[in-house]
């Protein structure tokens, strides 16, 4: 372990909680000023019919013997900002967030009124790396205070360095209600989004128009989002961004985001080469460089795990390596330390991270096996979503692995879907997304489809039908190139054979249709001069 040469560190907490108790009615706010350990409150609950309640890091209690009516609810709706379509609110120039629960005809019959508070001194624990001008992804549970970082991150910039610094505020957690942004951010600039849908453009009209060294941006989530950030990047700006996930492993298994580390796609080597790397012919590799060259997993407010360079971590991941961040935290002295992450990783699940084991297959298969699997030979339970129960059992049964279809997601350890379900993100699949669950896309709802990809879970060698015939079309035509004999393939149906027949113009070889169906094939070979 070496320790790095920093000086003893302290925290400054900001909370602003006057402005939101006196948003209160009054038999509700004036318990809290009594409580020793107010500064841990996290959050008061209003709801209808029941009495207030207030949420602290260690305990919960009631505020009063009353319940709570209609017209307290609506004292609050009257003392904070106005609710946007994401039924949140605010006040002015602090980072308190109200979020309101309402009923069928749009009445607000419950509200949640967070408590915001801006940390100062949160990105001491990696401050070289935002003054190296480098890209940066925060990673994290909810909580963990990926926000918190971000609003620190911005003021430092803008204010320490002098950056031009904007904020991408999709729903004014960064900067506060109001149209003057909350002190914490310091000289940076805050774009308020309209609407969580408009994000991606806001983030691309950042760029274009307001001429930014830096953009800072809270929960990048969708694909839109995810080419929006790839466009900043290119463009030659900083950017600090937080992303759904708690790990980098979890961004891998995501295809939505997986294009903010890159973007993974499957490549099929020769026969030589796969022999040369010890691996099957399908891999996955890495398609693009990332779109930000630092990760950071944040464990703590005082421990974060940092991958220093993203695109190193990732083609390792892939080729079933586990990951060795630098863990950074800080001791009881207040002093920060730095170690390397253990060599391996024992064998599990553990939080949602990929077990990483010695003698890992490589590729596609090795990471989601690993993925779904956690120990290996353990009963495999899937979860099939607009996926056929029947077909699904088939293609467990004809491979003889040790796998069973669940009709519970909490208890899943895959999930098995469609692609146009896994399009329109309904309930249970974003639920298994945030539980950092591994999601199987299929293109069809065929046993084939569900026998590969149950195969990729346990590092099996199966085949799609079409690449199996056009792998052995690959190799009949190099024979007919090196030979005068004619090369005879394996019967196949018209649309292989097809294929089969571009592939010979492809090499200059003649190639013909003979046989009759079902035995009609094609054979490869050379004219005679």
């Amino acid at each position: 372990m070496t320790q790095q040469p920093v000086r003893q560190h302290e925290y400054e907490i900001v909370d602003d909680l006057d402005a939101l108790l006196a948003a209160l009615p009054r038999r509700i706010a004036s318990p809290v000023y009594e409580l020793g350990d107010r500064h841990e409150l996290l959050e008061i609950v209003l709801d209808l019919g029941r009495r207030p309640e207030a949420r602290l890091a260690r305990r919960e209690l009631e505020l009063s013997d009353l319940e709570v009516t209609f017209d307290d609810l609506q004292y609050v709706v009257e003392h904070v900002g106005e609710f946007g379509d994401d039924n949140r609110a605010g006040i002015p120039r602090t980072l308190h967030r109200i979020s309101a629960i309402r009923n069928r005809a749009a009445r607000v019959v419950g509200l949640t009124c967070r408590i915001g508070r801006a940390v100062f001194g949160t990105i001491y624990i990696i401050r070289d790396i935002v003054e190296s001008g480098r890209s940066i992804l925060l990673l994290g549970r909810p909580g963990v205070g990926k926000t918190t970082m971000l609003r620190e991150v911005a003021r430092v910039l803008a204010d320490d360095f002098r950056k031009r610094v904007v904020i991408v505020d999709t729903s004014n957690e960064i900067a506060g209600d109001g149209d003057i942004p909350h002190p914490a951010i310091g000289r940076a600039r805050r774009m308020q989004v309209p609407t969580p849908t408009q994000q991606h453009a806001v983030m691309i009209e950042a760029v274009e128009n307001h001429m930014p060294e830096v953009i800072i941006i809270d929960e990048i989530g969708t694909e839109l989002e995810a080419v929006a950030a790839r466009t900043i990047a290119e463009r030659g700006v900083q950017l600090v961004a937080t992303a759904h996930g708690n790990t980098l492993e979890n961004l891998i298994l995501n295809p939505t985001l997986s294009d903010l580390i890159g973007g993974i796609q499957t490549v099929t080597l020769s026969d030589e080469e796969a022999r040369r790397r010890g691996t099957q012919k399908s891999v996955l590799e890495r398609k693009a460089p990332p779109t930000f060259d630092a990760l950071v997993e944040i464990q703590a407010w005082d421990r974060v795990a940092v991958h220093d360079n993203v695109a190193e971590t990732v083609d390792a991941l892939l080729r079933g390596q586990a990951p060795r961040p630098e863990l950074r935290f800080t001791d009881d002295q207040g002093e920060l330390r730095r170690e390397a992450a253990p060599a391996e990783r024992e064998g599990g699940r553990e939080d949602g991270r990929l077990a990483g084991r010695e003698g890992a297959a490589a590729g596609a298969r090795g990471l989601q096996r690993q993925a779904a699997l956690g120990t290996g030979g353990r009963m495999l339970r899937i979860y099939p979503y607009g996926v056929s129960h029947n077909r699904l059992e088939q293609a467990i049964r004809e491979l003889h692995v040790p796998a069973q279809v669940t009709r519970n997601l909490r208890d899943a350890d895959a999930v098995m879907t469609l692609k146009n379900y896994y399009r329109r993100k309904p309930t249970p699949i974003r639920d298994a997304e945030s539980a950092a669950v591994p999601i199987f896309v299929l293109k069809n709802n065929t046993v084939m489809q569900m026998q590969q990809s149950i195969a990729s879970m346990y590092d099996l060698d199966v085949h799609d039908p079409v690449e199996q015939a056009m792998d052995e079309a690959e190799a009949a035509a190099q024979r007919a190139l090196t030979s005068e004999e004619r090369v005879e393939l394996t019967p196949q149906n018209a649309f292989i054979r097809r294929l089969q027949h571009q592939l010979a113009e492809r090499y200059s070889l003649t190639s013909r249709s003979v046989g009759r169906e079902p035995f009609r094939r094609v054979e490869f070979f050379r004219e005679r001069a």
